[in-house]
């Protein structure tokens, strides 16, 4: 007979009173300023007529759990029981789970430098004791038990009574049902952080974009207590975006015209594929530089979870840095003349150079779409868009390349130049100002197009980018190089601008 343990939680009874959060902390040793379990407060109306309510927060122990399917090693799976556990010895310090989780359950922590999140007191479970956050509660508020168990007392009280779940648009099965919760709890948008929480003070970062959130006008809901709101990853995976994406769209254009029969010299059999060993070593650093533990970096490939992309991106670079280097080397040999120039090697090296390119170009598309807590960065056309980025940087990487090394013409890198980039714009404007399928995708979109970040995406986004198309413009025929570098060196910019902005601006949204 299956189990699904889960949680339910009486909002009605609950009086906040932080006994399930120290018991959660005292049992697992939770570093101070980090929680398992932690209860919300959330403020409605104006001295006298306001009212308090409360909500407590913690993992969901989601029957399709995003955080599993998005760990790389492993770290995270779940048990026979529903219990979504934790290994913190297979832990890298990716962050990818705080990305894939829509409830801000997961955390670094401090002393570990591993994830960390409520394990539903497993140990506990095994020893047929309830968890500890449960044994504490003086008012009964927190019941646990089978839920597909209709004797079981949860499975009673869900069945019988009116229930709520987090984020239920997420369709992850959270099996952390609420009993007479306030709206203004449950939605994170709903109620932005006030300026200053009892007994402490909110997080910069949650304070800092709660400005850019709407208060309704009616409830004035705003949150008094709640937890951090982090921003895991930061400028080492913009960056990365951008030296793939160099990497990857050089080799790939490059391929592209020797299977056209275009000559472009050294630029083919050296200079793409330097380009492309350098962005993957690039990226490869950066991806390294910012695991919490980086000195486990190799337990990706050791104790793989071929569901992750962060797995199956590993490979798509390995696989690219492979036919990148066997034709920098095979470059290099016709060069220096010991090697003859054979066309059908040339063909081998284009044929494996384009679908590696594409998908060390494109692959974050998928690792991005398993983010499950990131609503802006789950568009169906992501992956199209970091080809065409990819088209973009590296053919002006290679129009920067071309003056520098002297080419008299260079037609299909300046075309390509201007083509990817009048492209790009055109689907940053698809995607910005188009429908959303969530709300949060619309708010997300709005702090980029009119909120904190509309001056970097209009200005450098976007402006700087078709002024680069407009320097390549009159290099179409393949002259006037100097100004198609200029271009090239633009879009460099403008994509890193662009990029810093996606980054950031898919993970202010507070999910808790």
């Amino acid at each position: 007979m299956s189990v699904r343990y889960g949680f339910a939680i009486d909002q009605t009874t609950c009086i906040g009173c932080h006994a399930c959060t120290v018991a959660c902390k005292t049992e697992h040793e939770v570093p101070v300023g980090q929680f398992r379990t932690w209860v919300k407060y959330v403020d409605q109306g104006t001295f006298p007529n306001s009212t308090r309510d409360f909500g407590v927060m913690r993992c969901n122990h989601c029957t399709d759990a995003p955080c599993v399917t998005i760990c790389p090693t492993q770290a995270l799976f779940q048990r026979d029981d529903g219990i979504v556990d934790f290994d913190r010895d297979r832990c890298i310090g990716c962050k990818s789970c705080m990305q894939g989780c829509p409830y801000d359950a997961i955390y670094i922590d401090e002393d570990t430098h591993t994830a960390a999140k409520c394990n539903f007191c497993a140990h506990r479970i095994d020893n047929d004791l309830e968890p500890a956050c449960v044994v504490v509660c003086p008012t009964h508020s927190i019941w646990v038990g089978d839920l597909d168990d209709p004797g079981s007392g949860i499975a009673k009280l869900v069945n019988s009574r009116p229930t709520q779940v987090r984020s239920p648009e997420q369709n992850t099965g959270p099996n952390v049902f609420y009993l007479g919760a306030e709206r203004a709890v449950l939605d994170p948008l709903a109620a932005p952080s006030s300026s200053g929480y009892l007994y402490s003070r909110p997080d910069p970062h949650r304070s800092e974009v709660s400005r850019d959130l709407a208060m309704d006008p009616v409830t004035k809901a705003r949150t008094t207590l709640n937890t951090a709101h982090p921003r895991p990853w930061g400028w080492r995976v913009t960056t990365y975006l951008w030296a793939k994406g160099v990497g990857g769209g050089a080799v790939l254009l490059a391929a592209l015209a020797l299977l056209a029969g275009i000559d472009l010299g050294v630029l083919t059999t050296i200079v793409a594929p330097a380009l492309g060993v350098l962005g993957t070593a690039a990226t490869g650093v950066l991806l390294i530089v910012d695991l919490k533990r980086p000195d486990r970096f190799w337990y990706i490939l050791t104790k793989s979870n071929f569901r992750s992309w962060l797995v199956l991106g590993s490979y798509a670079l390995a696989a690219f840095a492979a036919v990148s280097g066997l034709w920098l080397l095979y470059g290099i040999a016709v060069e220096t003349g010991l090697l003859d120039s054979s066309p059908a090697v040339w063909t081998v090296l284009a044929v494996l150079g384009i679908p590696t390119g594409i998908m060390v170009a494109g692959y974050t598309a998928f690792l991005f779409g398993q983010a499950e807590g990131r609503d802006l960065w789950q568009s169906p056309l992501l992956f199209w868009h970091l080809v065409v980025q990819a088209l973009m940087v590296g053919s002006g990487a290679l129009a920067i390349a071309a003056l520098l090394a002297g080419t008299e013409s260079a037609a299909l890198i300046t075309r390509t130049l201007v083509v990817a980039t009048v492209v790009h714009v055109a689907m940053l404007v698809l995607e910005y100002c188009g429908r959303h399928a969530t709300k949060a995708a619309a708010v997300a979109a709005h702090l980029v197009t009119h909120g904190r970040y509309a001056r970097q995406f209009w200005a450098a986004g976007v402006a700087l980018a078709l002024l680069g198309a407009v320097l390549a413009l009159p290099s179409w025929g393949g002259g006037l190089l100097a100004l198609a570098a200029l271009g090239g060196l633009a879009v460099q910019v403008a994509l890193l601008t662009y990029e810093s902005v996606f980054v950031r601006a898919g993970q202010d949204l507070p999910l808790s």
